[in-house]
């Protein structure tokens, strides 16, 4: 008498590379260290407090919406305490405790929770909550009267602000190594632009991000801010300035390749990439915003969807 079997059928995939949810969290929050490690010893505690606080009202509110909602607890996957850790890059270091507390239940519970927890956000969490945020209390996210007080050993201005008022003119008071070793005012994770390019290759050679969401954004940046310095070389900084200056760092490395907003075939990775390089440098150089990235990541996640209908050409005929 045959015996019998039991057939145990899963969906797919079947063949798993052995990474996970907390591994890729993880790596990016050691990718995310070097670039707030500059902020720390720049800003002292206040920094520290910023961070602590970011991280640690960010993972309660995810167990007390999931303590709500009676779904398993997810902090081990470490993705509330990266949410955290990132808008911490973006504030300045005397920003409000209330202002840290209101930002990540921004990120935590509208940002993503609404929309059913990781995996379903079409908005990258902490770029929707620094929007909010900053239409909200727009003085609080003003770096020159935010750190106007601090006691810096260097240039204590925001380079985009700069810009803005004096042009090209303004832009040459920053050198390619000034904004490449943080010697500036803005976000705690904002400005060591070293630092964000080493944490950035490393989330590329370890697949973490996809280098053809980031290389067509920066592209996108030198493209556009070279049409713009081409037309108008005294209004309008070089391509290199925008490179390294404000949010484009944070923006290509941690912002626009996040999973759930961002596409997943190659060519529209390429176009969404390319497409908010082109939108950060509009919203800059014409538009009424100091830094573009952020609305430009916004925009670009909206048209995601869209993009990822192009698809390669499948392979055979129809009979």
């Amino acid at each position: 008498m045959a015996s019998n079997r039991m057939f145990i059928v899963s969906h797919a995939p079947f063949w798993h590379n052995g990474s996970g949810i907390a591994r890729r969290n993880f790596a990016t929050i050691v990718a995310a260290l070097p670039a707030l490690a500059l902020g720390v010893i720049q800003y002292g505690l206040p920094a520290v407090g910023v961070v602590t606080l970011a991280v640690s009202t960010a993972m309660f509110w995810e167990w007390l919406l999931c303590k709500a909602t009676r779904r398993p607890v997810t902090l081990g996957d470490g993705n509330a305490a990266l949410l955290g850790l990132v808008l911490a890059m973006l504030v300045p270091a005397t920003v409000p405790w209330w202002a840290v507390l209101t930002g990540t239940f921004l990120t935590i519970v509208i940002g993503q929770q609404i929309f059913g927890g990781i995996g379903s956000n079409p908005f990258h969490p902490v770029v929707l909550a620094m929007m909010i945020l900053s239409i909200s209390w727009a003085t609080i996210f003003d770096f020159n009267a935010a750190l106007v007080n601090y006691d810096l050993s260097f240039k204590a201005v925001y380079p985009l602000t700069v810009v803005k008022t004096f042009g090209s003119a303004g832009a040459e008071q920053f050198s390619a190594l000034d904004l490449l070793l943080g010697r500036h005012i803005g976000g705690l994770g904002a400005t060591f632009g070293l630092g964000l390019i080493a944490g950035g290759i490393y989330l590329m050679i370890r697949r973490i991000i996809r280098w053809e969401i980031t290389v067509p954004f920066l592209a996108g940046i030198f493209v556009t801010a070279l049409c713009f310095q081409t037309a108008d070389a005294n209004r309008f900084a070089g391509p290199m300035f925008h490179l390294l200056a404000g949010y484009t760092l944070v923006g290509a490395f941690f912002l626009l390749p996040e999973d759930s907003s961002s596409p997943v075939n190659t060519i529209a990775m390429v176009i969404y990439g390319f497409g908010g390089g082109v939108m950060a440098v509009l919203i800059r150089n014409i538009g009424v915003y100091v830094d573009g990235v952020l609305l430009a990541v916004l925009v670009m996640n909206l048209v995601s969807p869209l993009l990822d209908k192009i698809r390669p050409k499948a392979l055979g005929k129809v009979g």
